[in-house]
């Protein structure tokens, strides 16, 4: 756990990069394949036959402001009477779909994500909440896991009674930066007060879990305004904190060509904030989850890690094993058994798809035997930092040396600069390892090998 890591200069000059981490394999980004209608439907028939249970998952694509940091598809504007005809047509792709599933099934978990879902408002927010409770079997409760993400500059105390009111009982809060010199070169001006609103009104209204997320290596950032940023999240006590590192690629994300790369922080400071953090956190008494999420030890995640029990699907982290994925909307990602695929993400296409009473345009990669394999071992490393051969040989009837011997003269090498430990029934990372563990997780990613015609990079620098 987190308080047994250490710090490894040398892991981290090998072996940190600020590559976007596993929710799933194969990532959004492989899914290359166009999906039919057909084939949605066969799967969402055999997904009824296995009787599996359903986690949901909505996007609510429109931002009232452009973020200059940010990677995802969203739909900046101000005309909040989008949202009306948006919302039409996610209640008809959620009937469609419902049609095609048991309303019986247990729905594990629930989440609204964006863009910023309170770009809808109190009533929108209802009417879109009803619409799912008359098609699936939503029961919400304190055991229930329905979550959404927080813009504290679009949320009020009365919007979060609302929320509660509604049943969601877990709230993500985007904060990224709180610095002014840092939210001025981003376009993200939120103060500190803006954020304790929320996390007190979650607590007032007792939400089981306040999340906060924070990003490091942003423009004009230093290792002591970071560090202060943390420490004022640490007197929030939020139940769980994501540290993700930013990316900056203007070619693919044309937003971030409005960042100045020249004021983005060196390496030495990139260092120096992760340290740092990472010493901040430990106090503070939490632990490493992995993949950049960090939950105090009394957390479901922490509970799950220890008994081996903690999942990682399309939304990140999970304790709901087995489940498939519905998502609805834009973007809106989904999983079916061996079927992952995501919606259009135009606007326009979907909205006539659904308007048509149609399934929306959707691209994604059925999984083959091969790629379970290469699954099953990610999904070992982000939840667990191990892989224990003997239980991937005896799930795939394979031989997990040979089979991954391409990877082996690699992870020889990992386990010589103290990334990881290799034993004949065992792959584990080190301590001081884990916060790299995404590298050890490219080595085993099939698709991200394909891209580059090669095994991926034994040193991964930035």
């Amino acid at each position: 756990m987190l308080n047994t890591m250490g710090w490894s200069s040398k892991l981290f000059n090998l072996y940190h990069n600020l590559d976007k981490p596993y929710s799933s394999y194969p990532r959004v980004e492989h899914f290359q394949q166009n999906i039919s209608a057909f084939e949605r439907f066969s799967a969402l028939r055999d997904s009824r036959k296995a009787q599996r249970p359903l986690v949901l998952n909505v996007n609510i694509p429109f931002c009232a402001n452009a973020c200059y940091y940010c990677s995802k598809k969203n739909i900046v504007t101000k005309d909040r009477s989008r949202a009306a005809q948006y919302l039409q047509c996610l209640e008809q792709e959620i009937q469609t779909v419902a049609q095609h599933i048991a309303s019986e099934r247990n729905i594990e978990e629930l989440h609204f994500g964006g863009g910023t879902p309170t770009f809808l408002n109190p009533v929108e927010l209802r009417q879109l909440m009803r619409c799912l409770q008359d098609n699936f079997n939503i029961t919400s409760n304190n055991f229930t896991h329905y979550s959404i993400d927080i813009d504290p500059r679009e949320t009020d105390w009365s919007t979060m009674g609302v929320l509660r009111d509604i049943g969601f009982n877990r709230v993500n809060i985007e904060v990224q930066g709180l610095d002014p010199k840092v939210q001025r070169a981003i376009n993200r001006l939120q103060t500190i007060e803006q954020t304790q609103a929320i996390v007190e009104a979650a607590r007032t209204l007792q939400f089981r879990t306040v999340s906060i997320s924070l990003i490091y290596g942003l423009p004009q950032q230093t290792t002591q305004s970071f560090s202060q940023a943390v420490e004022d999240v640490l007197q929030l006590a939020p139940d769980r904190i994501s540290l993700q590192g930013y990316q900056h690629q203007p070619d693919k994300h044309p937003i971030q060509q409005r960042i100045n790369a020249a004021e983005l922080p060196s390496i030495a400071n990139l260092e120096a904030m992760l340290k740092g953090t990472q010493l901040q956190l430990e106090q503070a008494g939490y632990r490493y989850i992995g993949m950049g999420h960090f939950a105090l030890a009394d957390d479901d995640f922490a509970y799950a890690q220890e008994d081996g029990t903690l999942q990682q699907g399309i939304q990140g982290y999970s304790t709901s094993a087995n489940c498939d994925t519905l998502g609805f909307g834009v973007s809106a990602v989904s999983q079916l058994g061996n079927l992952y695929y995501h919606n259009s993400h135009d606007i326009n296409s979907y909205q006539t798809a659904c308007r048509n009473q149609q399934l929306p345009p959707a691209t994604g990669v059925l999984c083959t035997k091969k790629d379970q394999i290469h699954r099953a071992v990610i999904q070992a490393l982000t939840c667990q930092f191990e892989v224990n051969f003997s239980v991937i040989e005896q799930c795939f009837a394979i031989d997990f040396a040979s089979y991954f011997a391409a990877q082996w003269p690699q992870l020889l090498r990992m386990q010589s600069n103290g990334l990881l430990e290799l034993s004949e029934q065992k792959l584990s990372i080190t301590a001081p390892g884990r916060l790299y563990t995404l590298t050890v997780c490219q080595l085993f990613d099939d698709y991200l090998a394909q891209d580059t015609n090669q095994t991926p990079s034994l040193v991964q620098m930035m």
